[in-house]
């Protein structure tokens, strides 16, 4: 089917002549008699067009106009359009100016002329399903990569949890906690821009909007970016609104949104320099909805005006003013754009020249109705003077598996492991857990299968489940919530929250 070549020539024999030279060629394609005809075909697979200047009337040209604006961005799909004699018409111009990848020919045409002309089109458009695929093996790796960083990184942050936990008066493992958790963050933080890129890319990020406090979201961006200014003696001024202000958003993208403009903004900043943050709130004017603004600037290095509309590309990276390149992948800077663009804003960038420093502004778009946040809850800590709750944790990971598995025992939890789904699937037949806490990706039966037979259990729908997995796709998430998971987090997890989460859920399920 990709490779059929689409005829789109209504009346006149036009499409069955070219239809039949084709053949001689040995070159498969398919007449479209209607417009409905073409937009159904061009959906299901095309080579390339072969339409004529008649055929593109006001139907014609903005099925083929539409199906080209909208195409995936590895497809550049090949148009021959065969022009009356000496034409040049408000037809073919309209054609040449918004058809993209447009092949003019007069007629009449040779009958080699124009089997050699499709034999070009149709090896340019093998080169883009030759890029296609290197784009969705380059997705695959990215996921793999992604779930294989993870993995390490859970056992190494619960273990310096655990740490504070055994020595909670020693201020050199509070300090070695503190060290691990910055690291193990920033390395997240790399991890997650490198699939976001891959997400973004190939059209799989959806949204997931919901009420939240503006003062929340910045608290959160402060926390995960003072670190850095401390360890630069970097000082941060903070402006930021006392009123409540309640954006609909997607929390971990705009958090993401902030974070990697504030911690680009410390990057560059020398030491002793400073950073400043404000926000303010801009009302409704004409067309535009109120909207929230944050302008982060700093004393830094600046920025070259001719680098200004660079500096968003997917892997750029700004150069010091010594000419060195930076570290960093080069892809925090378009990720936020990119963010803040899903969300209906806007990021600039401006800066007074090299050694000046620089000023960046996001601006998105406040509900037009005031939202109800969602009700929040306490932390929840298991009594020590009441039951114990059972937990199977269950990762191949043996690292993985006992760090955290002794962080329960610290929270008065009865621990069982497993290593393996069929190891875990045992374990529940011989004593129900309250709580389960699974891997995904285990060698034998993987989590979802072994999920699907725990939920076979008798009384286990009183079985609280969490995958715990280094895949955070959203196809990955689709499938545990169908295998029988409760929720899915993604390594490495905040322990403090997995906890919140395991003794919310279980209260649910035992009200």
């Amino acid at each position: 089917m990709e490779k059929r070549i689409l005829i789109y020539a209504p009346g006149g024999q036009n499409a069955a002549l070219t239809e039949k030279v084709l053949a001689t060629a040995h070159i498969e394609s398919a007449i479209c008699r209607t417009v409905a005809d073409l937009r159904e075909q061009l959906q299901l697979g095309v080579g390339a067009v072969v339409t004529v200047e008649e055929a593109l009337s006001a139907s014609g040209f903005r099925v083929l106009s539409d199906y080209v604006q909208n195409q995936p961005h590895w497809s550049d799909l090949p148009i021959l359009l065969l022009a009356q004699k000496g034409g040049d018409s408000l037809l073919v111009r309209r054609a040449v100016a918004n058809l993209g990848n447009l092949t003019l020919m007069e007629r009449p045409v040779r009958t080699v002329t124009l089997i050699t002309a499709v034999h070009a089109l149709l090896r340019g458009r093998d080169k883009q399903y030759q890029m296609r695929e290197a784009s969705q093996r380059k997705d695959e790796f990215l996921a793999s990569l992604g779930h294989e960083l993870r993995n390490p990184l859970a056992p190494i942050r619960t273990s310096a949890t655990l740490l504070t936990h055994l020595f909670p008066q020693s201020e050199p493992a509070a300090r070695i906690k503190e060290v691990v958790e910055r690291q193990v963050v920033h390395l997240t933080r790399l991890v997650d821009d490198l699939l976001d890129v891959a997400r973004i890319t190939s059209g799989k990020i959806q949204l997931q909007r919901r009420p939240f406090k503006f003062s929340e979201i910045m608290r959160h961006v402060i926390e995960l970016c003072m670190q850095s200014a401390i360890a630069k003696r970097i000082h941060l001024d903070q402006d930021l609104p006392t009123e409540p202000i309640v954006l609909d958003v997607d929390y971990s993208r705009v958090v993401q949104i902030y974070s990697n403009i504030l911690s680009n903004a410390i990057k560059f900043t020398p030491q002793g320099g400073r950073v400043g943050v404000r926000a303010w709130k801009e009302e409704a004017a004409g067309a535009r909805p109120a909207q929230i603004c944050v302008a982060i600037r700093d004393t830094g290095i600046g920025l070259d005006p001719d680098a200004i509309p660079k500096i968003f590309n997917l892997f750029e990276q700004s150069r010091t003013v010594s000419g060195q390149i930076s570290s960093g992948l080069g892809i925090g800077l378009s990720l936020a754009r990119q963010f803040a663009q899903m969300h209906g804003g806007t990021v600039e960038a401006s800066s007074p020249g090299v050694g000046q420093g620089s000023e960046f502004v996001i601006r998105l778009p406040l509900p037009e109705q005031p939202s109800v946040l969602a009700p929040t809850s306490a932390p929840q800590r298991i009594d020590a003077a009441g039951p114990r709750p059972r937990v199977l944790v269950v990762d191949d990971n043996r690292d993985a598996a006992e760090s955290l598995a002794a962080l329960f025992e610290m929270e008065n939890y009865q621990v069982e492991m497993a290593y393996d789904g069929y190891a875990a699937v045992a374990a529940v037949n011989r004593r129900s857990p309250d709580l389960v806490i699974m891997d995904l990706g285990m060698p034998g039966m993987d989590g979802y299968e072994a999920a699907r037979l725990i939920r076979q259990h008798p009384g286990a729908e009183r079985m609280v489940m969490v995958a715990l997995t280094g895949w955070g796709q959203n196809e990955a998430r689709r499938r545990t919530l169908d295998a029988g998971f409760d929720c899915h987090l993604t390594k490495p997890v905040d322990f403090n929250e997995l906890l919140r989460l395991a003794a919310e859920r279980m209260a649910n399920t035992t009200a």
